[in-house]
């Protein structure tokens, strides 16, 4: 029996679908990014200004959450690598598209806290926009990949 790994031309075509798999997801999340930022996301957040100004953050952070969760059911079905790429992608640097992410401010925000306690409240504050957001990313990839059906045993 030969195995996949034995045959270089394989394992070489295998690494290069891999990485296209990689390239198309973070391409395309950042197209879906822009796209639901800019036609959705902003229309949606000037229009619900009439619920006063302390509604807006609030609701500016559902619809990132659930921008971000039809960006990892787009992407999710191309692999986990892809997905992990792109999260780190917008962590470092998302350009306006998605506010609510920024991983260097909250590690500063964190050393900050370290020296002065009375950061500690916007730093938990960010710290559960961070794992609201990411997480949502994160189950739009579940949600992409369907879940299998148990197999009925009647005994």
């Amino acid at each position: 029996m030969v195995m996949a790994a034995s045959i270089p031309h394989l394992q070489i075509n295998l690494l290069h679908y891999g990485m296209l798999n990689v390239a198309r997801s973070v391409l395309v999340g950042w197209i879906a990014l822009f796209a639901i930022t800019v036609l959705i996301e902003r229309p949606i957040t000037r229009h619900v200004a009439f619920l006063g100004p302390a509604w807006t953050p609030t609701v500016r952070l559902a619809l990132e959450c659930l921008g971000l969760c039809a960006i990892g059911w787009l992407i999710g079905p191309w692999g986990n690598l892809g997905v992990w790429i792109f999260a780190a992608s917008i962590s470092v640097r998302s350009f306006g598209l998605a506010p609510g992410l920024d991983v260097l401010w909250l590690f500063r925000l964190f050393l900050d806290t370290l020296q002065n306690s009375r950061y500690l409240e916007s730093f938990f504050s960010s710290v559960v926009t961070h794992v609201f957001l990411f997480g949502s990313l994160f189950i739009g990839v579940r949600l992409s990949r369907g879940h299998k059906r148990p197999i009925l045993h009647i005994k």
